[in-house]
């Protein structure tokens, strides 16, 4: 028996535009019904590019509609929260992008609503999708490493290394901007899903670009959302980890996660300043042997790439998301791992203010 289309409204058209339309179009049971903007002359256009039935500046009339049976927001973090609770009320699934919310808080109540309305949430902690990571959590699974010793991640690029970038959202801390929600929230997520709960943290975030033009004025303003990271998390085994992120590197050395072990070491990485998702490559040794590049399986390789690497992965989500409203329940990555990453993101911002150890509580 055939399965059935899901109807999927994009809600959020920068990113939506780039990665989530393309994606939701190659995945063969998601159909694109609508499509919002806040600007109505914008949205008929994008659903004229697309061939999308519906275009919508209101995100109600959206919901509204009966060939919606999920919606997928790609909006700045700081409308997360309201957004996605007006899809959750109106009894539609969610799939949303990272960070979460603006704070734990949100973050909580948007999963305890979906858990209550039976729901099915996805966030796209793309990163679990991508075959060079999925072939490292293999390796660690079976013990290439055996106990970990030492945990390390680089996360340095330069997106935002030119100060002549115009000042928006992602300059201003209170609307979730900075290098904390743009990456560290995967790196939150992919820490716990390939190590483990966190035990507690310490973090000193700081801001190297304090001032950019607005973009119609050209006047400088300030700047108060942190673009580099330093942040150490002792995991509940005991094992340290040393997390630096940046994006006003310039030329700095790309997305890098090392694992030392009692028994070998894996580095993962890519210097690929233009992509976040193609050009990982994987090395191992064990025994103190030279490192060596590790095959990746074709079983784990993508049926399809795109020239924009972030499509492929994102493929993936969207079929999580399928199988989970097929099956009825929500499948990691969900709101409850947004919830996770959000927490520890919120304690960051904690421990960066009080200048001490912040403890991760065990309840989630």
């Amino acid at each position: 028996m055939a399965q059935s289309e899901i109807g999927v409204a994009i809600v959020g058209t920068g990113f939506g535009q780039k990665v989530h339309i393309p994606g939701f179009q190659a995945h063969h049971r998601t159909r694109i019904v609508a499509v919002y903007h806040r600007e109505l002359a914008k949205a008929e256009a994008i659903a004229q590019t697309h061939a999308i039935p519906h275009a919508c500046q209101n995100l109600e009339a959206i919901v509204a509609l009966p060939e919606v049976e999920a919606v997928s927001i790609s909006t700045p973090p700081f409308l997360h929260y309201k957004m996605a609770k007006t899809v959750l009320n109106a009894g539609k699934h969610l799939l949303l992008e990272k960070p979460t919310t603006l704070n734990l808080a949100e973050a909580e109540e948007l999963h305890q609503m979906a858990i209550a309305k039976n729901l099915v949430t996805t966030m796209n902690f793309e990163f679990r999708c991508i075959p060079a990571w999925q072939r490292l959590q293999e390796l660690l699974a079976e013990g290439y490493v055996g106990q970990p010793r030492l945990i390390k991640v680089d996360w340095l690029v330069s997106g935002r290394a030119d100060a002549a970038r115009p000042w928006n959202w992602y300059a201003q801390k209170d609307l979730g901007g900075g290098a904390l929600g743009a990456i560290g929230s995967h790196t939150f997520d992919y820490i716990a899903w390939l190590f483990g709960s966190v035990q507690r943290l310490n973090a000193r975030l700081s801001v190297a670009v304090t001032q950019r033009p607005d973009p119609l004025s050209g006047v400088l303003k300030p700047v108060d959302a942190d673009d580099v990271c330093q942040i150490m998390l002792e995991l509940t085994d005991g094992t340290p980890c040393q997390i630096t992120l940046s994006a006003a590197t310039y030329q700095g050395r790309g997305h890098w996660l090392e694992v030392y072990g009692d028994r070998g070491t894996l580095i993962l990485g890519s210097d690929n300043q233009k992509d976040y998702v193609h050009g990982f490559k994987l090395l191992g040794s064990q025994a103190g042997e030279p490192l060596t590049p590790l095959e990746i399986p074709d079983r784990l390789a993508f049926p399809r790439t795109w020239d924009d690497g972030r499509i492929a992965p994102f493929v993936r989500i969207i079929d999580r998301w399928v199988q989970g409203i097929d099956q009825g329940k929500s499948l990691a990555p969900s709101l409850q791992e947004g919830v996770y990453s959000q927490l520890l993101m919120d304690l960051t911002h904690q421990s960066n203010h009080h200048g001490t150890w912040s403890e991760v509580p065990q309840s989630y």
